[in-house]
């Protein structure tokens, strides 16, 4: 190539840079009012598809729509718990995410080793092969695209955990058969009806979410295995309450309640209908905003670790909570991130107060414990009796000490 084409295609001059992710937000609103053409019904082939319906076809629903997405793009949130009554469409859209879950890195080796491990801790973070495969410039891990890994209602604590493969030889670590806990390893893990899960179940659950590692013990054997997921539960508060400590582990909280307005069920019933006449029809009117959604996704979630939110806007948060009056440090940490994603979703890298506003009540809800704020109130007023019976001794004694001083000095 000549010197005169080189110049008139210079990379660095006709280079475009990175554009900034364009609002979600904006997308989700355009595909909802969207009417479906009538659907023919599809030939019967025998074989079953995996077709879910089109998270972008939903109607309404915004919110849960809004903490599913931003839930995707920071797994820093710490999950979504989607609280309604039967019918309104909680395990549809999860479900529905399988065409918009990202990619993301995927450790080759047996201990989840990730180059991202070195960069944050260093290279004592990585088991010694993948410490020379990496001083070696050799890889350690693959893109793989996030799976939705869907815990059972009636799951065993050893599917959850795992347990002993009697097929597997005599080397311990394979001696053992992965658990759903491991399989859900940077995934997201769907727990429907969660509030009915056995109590060793979600013992199991709460202490593979909080250290993002299990070990599993099965006599003479046992292994440790990553867990770090994105829980995503579903519950119908009629069928009952839901455990406070596993209550507290999710990070946004909807309220799903029906559609209000007529016109929407009515366009809820015509897209359900079309997509139970055709599912692939349906599907293939939502693929092009379905992709273009999953590219946003991805970008936003590769720019998430830039976005900063200054100390005024921190405070802001801040002050918010300290009137709610909530104790738990995951309400600021929930409030800041859930903000962040909403950021960059918006195409920003800062941000500003208005992004605190939009994912509050989903960061803040359900947060205060009645029963708590009576507690500590009575406390307090104990505290307060023994602080004033505390002084008054101090008091007497000290009284005591005046009179027995002088008599001291005469003699």
């Amino acid at each position: 190539m000549s010197d005169e084409t080189t110049d008139d295609f210079d990379v660095t001059e006709q280079a475009v840079p990175i554009p900034p992710v364009r609002s979600l937000k904006e997308l989700i609103d355009r595909v909802t009012g969207r009417n479906l053409p009538p659907s023919h019904p599809m030939e019967d082939s025998g074989v079953a598809e995996l077709l879910p319906f089109p998270f972008l076809a939903m109607v309404g629903q915004r919110e849960m729509k809004l903490a599913l997405l931003l839930a995707m793009i920071n797994p820093a949130i710490g999950g979504v718990l989607l609280i309604g009554p039967r019918g309104t469409g909680k395990t549809t859209a999860v479900r529905s995410l399988i065409d918009l879950l990202p990619m993301q890195p995927r450790s080759l080796c047996f201990y989840g080793c990730l180059p991202e491990d070195i960069e944050k801790v260093g290279i004592d973070a990585v088991c010694p092969d993948c410490a020379k495969k990496y001083a070696m410039g050799e890889p350690l891990a693959k893109l793989d695209k996030v799976r939705l890994v869907e815990l059972p209602l009636n799951a065993r604590l050893e599917d959850i955990t795992g347990e002993i493969d009697e097929r597997a030889g005599g080397n311990q670590q394979l001696s053992l058969r992965r658990g759903l806990l491991a399989q859900a390893d940077r995934n997201l893990l769907y727990v429907d009806e969660v509030n009915l899960l056995h109590d060793d179940v979600i013992d199991a659950l709460l202490d593979a979410a909080a250290q993002g590692s299990y070990t599993v013990r099965r006599g003479p054997i046992s292994s440790t295995y990553w867990s770090r997921f994105v829980l995503i539960g579903s519950m119908n508060p009629e069928e009952g309450r839901l455990r406070p400590q596993i209550q507290d582990r999710f990070g946004l909280r909807v309220i799903v309640r029906g559609l209000q307005e007529a016109q929407e069920r009515l366009e809820a019933y015509r897209r359900v209908q079309s997509y139970l006449v055709n599912r692939r029809q349906t599907v293939a009117e939502y693929q092009g905003d379905t992709e273009i959604a999953r590219e946003e996704i991805q970008l936003a979630r590769d720019l998430i670790s830039q976005v900063v939110i200054s100390d005024e806007v921190a405070n802001l948060g801040l002050a918010l909570i300290n009137r709610l009056g909530i104790d738990s440090l995951r309400a600021e940490i929930t409030l800041f991130e859930a903000a962040r994603a909403y950021a960059v979703a918006d195409g920003r890298l800062g941000v500003v107060p208005e992004d605190l506003s939009a994912v509050a009540l989903l960061a803040l809800r359900l947060r205060r414990s009645k029963f708590i704020v009576d507690y500590f109130g009575k406390q307090e007023e104990e505290d307060n009796e023994i602080l004033q019976m505390q002084a008054e001794t101090l008091k007497v004694h000290s009284g005591i000490q005046m009179e027995q001083t002088p008599g001291d000095f005469h003699d």
